[in-house]
């Protein structure tokens, strides 16, 4: 029992301990692979930034390419990558030998230097888990492009899926391919073994390199011995990957078992027949060396073999390189030269790879024929190698004049995502430059080009700078050819750069030039870019800057009249009708009258400032009409108080000459005193609001003051029923109006009747009347018709009393009034407008008489002896014509008619009358 439990105790703890060992190592993967992440595998991983997986190539297409750049000076790059892990199910001895073929292959990659061989920029790097090296930027190989996908990105690119070759482009690839091989068979005296697709990169540019030299051999012989290549059997036991392509492979390995450079020679005739052929070789002999072997007696006749795909130029050729006898195969430099090679295309792409060897005047030359090739090539050839070829040349700025052209005509042709890619990262260095001038010229003359094909960012960083630099500039066609760019890209400047960078330059350009053309062309620069600017810039700093333009010649004023019907028209702009009446008018009309315009012109002109003064007008009557609104409503407060009759409103209205009557409507009759001689008087009727006093708005604080103390006043004295004149005396024959039975119905604010009034005032009133009634007749009215004493009347005649001496003079005569001569009486309120001569002034008393029924009329001569004593009193009728040349001031108390003289009318107080006192009388009085 014991022993059981101690093995039962000992299988515990050996669970325990195997568990606890399985999570320690489980977590130590675990951790490792999470340090393998964060930490670079790989020393090229350090140097260089893989950022897309592209395309794939080498034997097998086992190395994956990635697009990177370089992390210190973020220049492109490839980077190629082989995964170990590919040969994980390998055997031991086929994966050692495999990664030695790898190995040997960048190695011997990494010592060649040549255009058709591709560039390493660093050498190979090993870890555990990859193999890395980096090259110039590629685009794929050969097999990529012909649609073999393995170790591709998935999904495929889309690009090479309609991916075609053109014939220049198989043309010069097929013509580099053989460059580089006669620079490996005769410089370097090397074998390559494997020349396929798969062993064919296509750099970023589109040209044609070997690659793939994992399998080459190099020349065993002595520098005075003739060539010798060990020549090596194809294995069929190894994997295929680890020996040459079998379609492409040499019929020497099944026949002759010898090597030489001609080896290399029949799969470039293979691969020229797969190009022509949608990437099929002559024989697919599936990676079997019995098919092979069969296929290779084929080749001993080669007039047996089909190559109607391949072009009539070059099949004869082909017949050559896939002859079965190495020595009947033309060499690497013999095919490079064959007519079929003779192809524009071809010549120009190969001068463009030869240029640096070529002075200045060459260059020159072949650049100035390219503009007429260029059509003939296809575009992507031309964007992928031409521009990269000629950007070279810009580093010469002597040269960029002949350059740019070019390249500017590839960029008419591409789309906007091919010149943002391709052709403008290229163009911003060129934009900079200044000298020689003719680089600015032509990039102003393309400018709408860029404009519509560079992004608004780059428009900004760029594009702007190169406007500014070109408005300084001193050459007349570059500033105009700005000029009429600007307006295009003026939406993409900012308000800030509009104000402080590119207005004053064309403000400075425009003020210091002495070109004409350059002037007027800044004007409508400026005219067409007003709608993106703010309408305070518009007032501030365009306006002002038309005044300062020194000359007038016929092309700047009409310039400067487009701007300023811009201005007008445009919604988001207008012209206030201040600045119109203060600054814009002022300025147009002199230069209306300019000699240098047309009639077309001076209409013009004349037209633009008729259409800015019929809209201040139709602005400012606006205007005043809302003003004369608010004052209507001010007058009709003021009508709601009583109405008050201005003793000067109704006064005959003295002649005026012919000089002063051209001020008549114009509104100057308050300052002037009065109106013409036909002006027709206005009735005591309420007056019209537009008609009546300025508003308060125009007052000041004591003008309302006075007018609230000449209103209490007026009310006051409206309140009083009106005052009659005293009697003449017996001895005098004086004519007095009296009432008429028209005009016995006064206004309402003057017939309150005297009943009313329980003060001393009706006491007084009702004493003077009885007084009036025992004085002799007067003379009556004549016709029916009333005197002088109507309740108009009086106040007519009482006004030209107040206006002098001569008022009166021919209306008394001996002892009768008469009609006034020249004076129109027909406002006085009367049904006539003439007086007749009054007689039977027996008949006052009855007259009086009947008129005490309807109003009394006081005589103000009793309250004559009511003065102090002490000093000399003044007749209250003396009083009255007083106080009436105060009241017309007012205009709102009616004047009595007064007597001729006032002192035939003075008389002693009547018996029995109270003498007043002082306070009395002021109380009165006030």
């Amino acid at each position: 029992m014991d022993r059981k439990m101690m093995e039962s105790m000992l299988n515990k703890l050996r669970s325990t301990v195997s568990s606890a060992a399985n999570s320690a190592v489980s977590n130590a993967v675990q951790i490792a692979s999470q340090v393998s992440n964060y930490l670079p595998g790989n020393p090229v991983t350090r140097e260089f930034e893989a950022t897309q997986h592209i395309a794939s190539a080498g034997p097998g297409l086992v190395w994956k390419v990635y697009k990177g750049y370089k992390k210190s000076t973020k220049q492109d790059a490839a980077i190629f990558l082989f995964e170990k892990r590919q040969l994980d199910k390998w055997d031991k001895q086929e994966r050692e030998a495999m990664l030695d073929k790898l190995r040997k292959g960048v190695s011997q990659l990494t010592r060649l230097r040549h255009p058709q061989v591709l560039t390493v920029q660093h050498p190979l790097e090993e870890s555990r888990e990859t193999l890395a090296f980096a090259t110039e930027p590629v685009f794929a190989s050969l097999a990529n492009v012909l649609g073999q996908t393995e170790n591709m990105p998935v999904p495929t690119p889309s690009i090479f899926k309609d991916y075609k070759l053109y014939d220049v482009e198989i043309k010069y690839g097929l013509m580099q391919v053989s460059e580089g091989l006669a620079f490996l068979h005769n410089s370097v005296k090397t074998v390559h073994r494997n020349i396929c697709p798969e062993n064919i990169v296509l750099n970023h540019q589109g040209a044609w390199k070997l690659f793939g030299f994992d399998f080459c051999v190099a020349n065993q012989a002595t520098a005075d011995q003739p060539p010798f290549w060990p020549f090596e059997e194809y294995d069929s036991r190894r994997h295929p990957n680890c020996q040459p392509h079998l379609d492409y492979l040499a019929p020497e390995y099944a026949l002759t078992h010898t090597l030489d450079t001609a080896a290399d020679l029949f799969p470039l005739g293979v691969l020229t027949y797969a190009l022509f052929n949608e990437g099929r070789p002559i024989f697919n002999n599936n990676q079997d060396f019995g098919t092979f072997k069969r296929n290779c007696c084929e080749y001993k006749n080669p007039n047996s073999l089909k190559l109607h795909s391949v072009p009539d130029g070059i099949r004869d050729q082909v017949r050559l390189l896939l002859h079965a006898t190495p020595q009947l195969r033309p060499d690497a430099l013999q095919l490079s030269k064959v007519p079929y090679f003779d192809d524009v295309g071809v010549k120009t792409l190969s001068y463009l790879d030869q240029m640096f060897q070529w002075d200045n005047m060459q260059k020159s030359q072949f650049y100035k024929s390219l503009p007429q090739i260029i059509p003939q090539l296809p575009h992507r050839v031309c964007v992928l190698r031409i521009v990269p070829s000629l950007v070279k040349e810009c580093i010469n700025s002597t040269m960029v004049p002949f350059v740019l052209p070019v390249i500017l005509l590839v960029a008419e042709r591409a789309t906007k995502e091919e010149f943002v890619e391709h052709i403008l990262p290229h163009l911003k260095p060129i934009m900079k430059l200044t000298e020689p001038v003719q680089i600015m010229l032509q990039l102003m003359q393309k400018m709408e080009l860029l404009l519509g094909k560079t992004p608004a960012e780059d428009v900004k960083s760029d594009a702007l700078p190169l406007l500014y630099r070109a408005l300084e500039c001193d050459t007349q066609q570059i500033q105009e050819l700005c000029l009429s760019v600007i307006p295009t890209c003026a939406q993409l400047v900012e308000n800030h750069a509009m104000k402080n960078a590119l207005l004053p330059r064309i403000k400075k350009l425009c003020l210091g030039t002495g070109y004409l053309s350059v002037r007027v062309n800044c004007l409508v620069c400026v005219g067409k870019i007003l709608e993106h600017l703010d309408r305070w810039l518009v007032m501030d700093d365009i306006f002002p800057f038309l005044e300062q333009i020194p000359s007038r010649e016929a092309p700047v004023v009409m310039a400067i009249v487009g701007i300023f019907k811009v201005a007008l028209n445009h919604k988001k702009l207008g012209i206030s009708k201040e600045i119109l009446a203060t600054r814009v008018l002022p300025f147009l009309f002199p230069l209306s009258i300019e000699n240098s315009l047309t009639p077309t012109q001076h209409s013009a002109v004349m037209v633009l400032i008729k259409d800015m003064t019929e809209r201040v007008e139709a602005e400012h009557r606006t205007k005043l009409e809302q003003l004369n609104s608010i004052k209507d409503e001010q007058k009709a407060l003021q009508m709601a108080m009583p109405t008050k009759i201005n003793g000067n409103d109704n006064a005959p209205a003295s002649a005026v000459d012919a000089s002063t009557d051209m001020f008549a409507g114009l509104g100057l009759n308050q300052f002037t005193g009065g109106g013409t001689a036909n002006h027709k008087p206005q009735t005591p009727s309420p007056m019209p609001a537009s008609a009546s006093k300025p508003s308060s708005l125009s007052l000041s604080l004591e003008e309302k003051q006075k007018m609230v103390k000449e209103q209490g006043l007026q009310n006051t004295l409206s309140k009083q029923p009106p005052l009659l004149p005293s009697p003449p005396p017996p001895a005098n024959a004086v004519s007095k109006a009296v009432t008429s039975p028209q005009s016995q119905n006064p206004p309402s604010s003057l017939t309150k009747p005297a009943q009313q009034s329980r003060d001393l005032t009706s006491s007084l009133m009702n004493s003077n009347v009885n007084m009036m009634s025992n004085q002799p007749a007067v003379p009556a009215p004549v016709n029916g018709h009333q005197g002088m004493m109507g309740t108009t009347a009086s106040m007519g005649m009482m006004n030209n009393m107040n206006n002098g001496p001569t008022a009166f003079s021919g209306m008394v005569s001996n002892g009768t009034l008469m009609k006034p001569v020249g004076s129109n009486m027909t406002s006085m309120g009367t049904t006539s407008n003439m007086f007749q001569p009054m007689s039977g002034m027996n008949s006052w008393p009855s007259q009086i008489a009947t008129q005490n029924t309807q109003m009394q009329k006081p005589n103000m001569s009793a309250f004559d002896n009511l003065m102090p004593s002490q000093q000399k009193p003044v007749s209250m009728n003396q009083m009255a014509v007083l106080n009436a040349n105060t009241m017309n001031s007012f205009g709102s108390m009616m004047s009595p008619m007064q007597p001729m003289n006032s002192g035939s009318f003075s008389k002693p107080a009547a018996p029995g009358v109270k003498q007043l006192s002082s306070s009395e009388i002021n109380d009165f009085l006030s």
